[in-house]
Protein backbone atom coordinates (compact mmCIF):
# COMPACT_ATOMS: atom_id res chain seq x y z
CA UNK A 1 0.00 0.00 0.00
CA UNK A 2 1.02 3.68 -0.65
CA UNK A 3 1.50 5.94 2.39
CA UNK A 4 1.42 9.78 2.02
CA UNK A 5 3.50 10.86 4.37
CA UNK A 6 3.54 14.79 6.13
CA UNK A 7 6.78 15.55 7.73
CA UNK A 8 9.35 18.41 8.59
CA UNK A 9 12.63 18.23 7.38
CA UNK A 10 13.74 18.13 11.02
CA UNK A 11 12.94 16.68 14.16
CA UNK A 12 13.64 19.60 16.10
CA UNK A 13 11.85 21.49 13.84
CA UNK A 14 8.42 23.07 15.14
CA UNK A 15 5.66 22.22 12.72
CA UNK A 16 5.30 24.70 10.38
CA UNK A 17 2.60 24.69 7.70
CA UNK A 18 4.21 26.76 5.47
CA UNK A 19 6.94 24.30 5.72
CA UNK A 20 5.14 21.08 5.85
CA UNK A 21 6.80 18.61 2.90
CA UNK A 22 5.09 15.46 1.83
CA UNK A 23 6.78 11.70 0.17
CA UNK A 24 4.97 8.86 -0.67
CA UNK A 25 6.62 5.58 0.58
CA UNK A 26 5.24 2.21 0.30
CA UNK A 27 4.83 -0.02 3.03
CA UNK A 28 2.57 -3.08 4.77
CA UNK A 29 0.88 -0.39 7.30
CA UNK A 30 1.85 2.83 8.78
CA UNK A 31 3.54 1.77 11.77
CA UNK A 32 6.02 0.14 9.04
CA UNK A 33 6.20 2.95 7.19
CA UNK A 34 7.18 5.09 10.30
CA UNK A 35 9.75 2.61 11.21
CA UNK A 36 11.02 2.62 7.77
CA UNK A 37 11.67 6.72 7.96
CA UNK A 38 12.99 6.27 11.43
CA UNK A 39 16.81 6.72 10.32
CA UNK A 40 15.91 10.06 8.52
CA UNK A 41 16.04 12.99 11.14
CA UNK A 42 12.32 13.97 10.23
CA UNK A 43 9.17 15.36 12.30
CA UNK A 44 6.52 13.18 10.67
CA UNK A 45 3.43 14.74 11.77
CA UNK A 46 0.70 12.54 9.51
CA UNK A 47 1.00 9.13 7.78
CA UNK A 48 -2.31 8.90 5.44
CA UNK A 49 -2.99 5.74 3.45
CA UNK A 50 -3.83 6.54 -0.46
CA UNK A 51 -5.65 4.50 -2.82
CA UNK A 52 -8.58 4.63 -5.07
CA UNK A 53 -9.27 7.73 -6.22
CA UNK A 54 -7.09 9.75 -4.32
CA UNK A 55 -4.13 7.48 -5.51
CA UNK A 56 -5.64 8.15 -9.13
CA UNK A 57 -5.08 12.24 -8.47
CA UNK A 58 -2.22 12.34 -7.00
CA UNK A 59 -0.75 10.42 -9.79
CA UNK A 60 -1.65 13.32 -11.90
CA UNK A 61 0.92 15.47 -10.27
CA UNK A 62 4.20 15.62 -12.05
CA UNK A 63 6.47 15.33 -8.96
CA UNK A 64 4.76 12.18 -7.88
CA UNK A 65 6.95 9.65 -6.95
CA UNK A 66 6.88 7.14 -4.40
CA UNK A 67 10.10 5.85 -2.44
CA UNK A 68 10.58 2.45 -1.36
CA UNK A 69 12.69 2.36 1.67
CA UNK A 70 13.74 -1.38 3.32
Amino acid sequence: MIYKVYFQELAKEVPVREKTKTIFVEGETERDVRSKLKKRPYNIEFVAAVDGSYLEFEKQNEDFKVLEIE
